[in-house]
Parts: structure tokens; C-alpha cells; sequence
């Protein structure tokens, strides 16, 4: 049976060294393959996301936050997210006393880097930016309210929710 190209590539070195020198080892897949992987580049303006972008932070989907844990670890959680695109922020509402709340507040008054994803087969989006914690009362509403067009029901009661809104500076993402 013949080998191929990529068979004589010894796999358990991959790990050590740069993707570049595996495709030079590796003739025939040249950097066609490199821009051949599917990622994406981040959008120039979360103020001025496309049309398909936006369309996706409409529909109902459950997103997952990631916070820095005081060691630097991430801290990823599942959450509900509203997007607002015209004014470049991203809300969740949560519990004050939820674990990422205290890694947010842990931060200090300047709050916390995060991003939040969601993924529907084929298509995800990530927005990433500097979050921090809100109590206002007509803050926590108007986010409810928010939360209650995209998701199509209420939240539950909590006499102790706050929301983490979000300032972004970038979005990512293959709607």
C-alpha cells in the first residue's frame, strides 16, 4: 500500500514544533491548506457587525461566559446573552452572588477582560471586551427586558440579580 505524503510525518513530535514546519514537511499540501483552515479574522467594528452577525445574536441560542479566575485560569459557565450592537455592549444577567460575578469584581473597578460564544453547528460567534458589574435597578430591567425579547420568556424572579455588561472591542465569529 502506498504512503503518503503526511504518513511520514512523525506525529508525536507535531506538538514541538511550528505548524509551518509540519506543511514543510508535508509536500502537496503547501500553504493552500494553511488558508484552506477555517477560522475567522476579527470583525473591523462591533458597532458595524453584518447583517447575517447580528441576525444570529437575535435568534435564541444559550452562549457560554469565560472569566479570569483570580489564579488567571478560565472560568467558563453557561449564560443567557443580549447583544447591542448600535451601543457595542453585551449584557448577561445573573446572580450577585454567582461565582463569575466575584471574579469580575475581583478584577477591580476597571472589571474584568471576558468574552462570551455561542455555537450552532457551522456557525459561532464570540464578542470579547471588559465587563463589569451593574445594580442600578433600571439597568438590571432594561437588561431583563432585553432578555425577555431575544430568549421570548421572562427571566425568573431574583431580588438579587445584577447584570454583567460588557464593553467590546472585538467579534469574531462565522455566522
Amino acid at each position: 500500500m502506498p504512503t503518503s505524503h503526511i504518513d511520514k510525518i512523525n506525529v508525536h513530535k507535531v506538538e514541538s514544533i511550528p505548524l509551518k514546519a509540519v506543511i514543510a514537511r508535508a509536500p502537496g499540501l503547501g500553504a493552500g491548506f494553511v488558508r484552506g483552515l477555517s477560522y475567522a479574522a476579527p470583525m473591523a467594528d462591533v458597532r458595524n457587525p453584518s447583517p447575517e452577525y447580528v441576525a444570529f445574536w437575535r435568534e435564541s441560542h444559550l452562549s457560554t461566559l469565560t472569566t479570569p479566575r483570580p489564579d488567571g485560569t478560565p472560568h467558563v459557565v453557561p449564560v443567557c446573552v443580549t447583544y447591542d450592537p448600535e451601543a457595542g455592549i453585551a449584557r448577561v444577567i445573573t446572580d450577585g452572588g454567582s461565582r463569575k460575578v466575584a471574579h469580575i469584581r475581583a478584577a477591580g473597578p476597571d472589571g474584568a477582560r471576558v468574552a462570551v460564544c455561542q455555537i450552532d453547528r457551522a456557525r459561532w460567534a464570540t464578542l470579547e471586551g471588559r465587563a463589569v458589574i451593574r445594580t442600578e435597578p433600571e439597568t438590571v430591567r432594561d437588561a431583563e427586558a432585553r432578555h425577555e425579547e431575544r430568549y421570548g420568556r421572562p427571566p425568573r424572579i431574583n431580588p438579587t440579580r445584577v447584570v454583567i455588561e460588557i464593553t467590546l472591542d472585538r467579534a469574531l465569529g462565522k455566522a
